[in-house]
């Protein structure tokens, strides 16, 4: 039975930080019922406290405890291990690595940098790489979608540093499965009780089951025609919506059963 929801947050609570129809009220009634719940996302424009400010302004309810980020997994890693990054990320996130020590880096950490994956910074990222330092990468997503358009992710560059350093990098957001392991962890519950809602086939749906979790794929944010070929043995929905309802409908039965 399941006890728990993890929610991928673009694409499947709103896109475009239009909330997705229902989903606000979705969200309340999970609340209400009691259902423990994590906002979990490897977004690399925001901080955990912007994540959840704007989660909020939409209508959702929700605590800064329940969000996990990719961003927060890197920066946690580089404090565990007393490293000095060199940070390709986009301006809106430095403020989640100001208090990092970035002088003389022996680390690089790569996230989305928007324009700053321009020669001149990608360079500088391989010469570390080349001398040794660790590659620590957000994740491995192709794409995500804004205003309408799909535009390229951090994935395609993590993997372009790693083909011409010949390393390999350390994915410590979706669809890692310690990434998932964590935010499970912090729920009390076991893995096969646990539920992940995304939009991206392989980060969210292919990555949770890898880990244990059960997943849904919804058609809703960067979802394309064909991906529910291949999410498996993964629950499909049009959206959030009725991804909850048909968590309830099928324990509703198991509870007749």
């Amino acid at each position: 039975m399941l006890k728990a929801i993890l929610f991928d947050i673009s694409g499947v609570l709103h896109v475009d930080n239009q909330p997705i129809s229902g989903a606000v009220e979705t969200i309340a009634k999970l609340r209400q019922a009691g259902v423990p719940m994590r906002f979990v996302t490897n977004t690399s424009r925001s901080t955990c406290q912007t994540v959840m400010q704007k989660l909020r302004q939409m209508g959702f309810e929700v605590a800064a405890s329940e969000i996990f980020t990719a961003p927060l997994a890197l920066k946690l890693r580089c404090q565990q291990q007393g490293l000095r990054p060199y940070c390709l990320i986009h301006p809106d996130l430095r403020a989640e690595f100001a208090d990092l020590d970035q002088s003389d880096p022996d680390a690089v950490v790569i996230a989305d940098a928007a324009e700053g994956f321009d020669y001149q910074h990608l360079n500088r990222a391989f010469s570390l790489l080349m001398q040794g330092a660790p590659l620590l990468g957000i994740g491995l997503n192709r794409y995500f979608k804004k205003d309408g358009e799909l535009q390229l992710d951090a994935g395609p560059f993590i993997r372009a540093l790693e083909y011409a350093a010949d390393t390999q990098a350390d994915i410590l957001g979706k669809p890692a499965a310690g990434f998932f392991r964590a935010a499970v962890d912090s729920l009390g519950c076991d893995k096969s009780e646990v539920l992940m809602i995304g939009d991206d086939v392989e980060s969210d749906v292919i990555g949770a089951m890898d880990a244990g979790l059960q997943a849904c794929l919804v058609r809703t944010g960067k979802f394309l025609p064909g991906d529910e070929n291949k999410a498996g043995k993964a629950a499909v929905a049009d959206s959030v919506v009725e991804a909850v309802s048909q968590v309830f409908e099928r324990q509703a039965v198991s509870t007749e059963s």
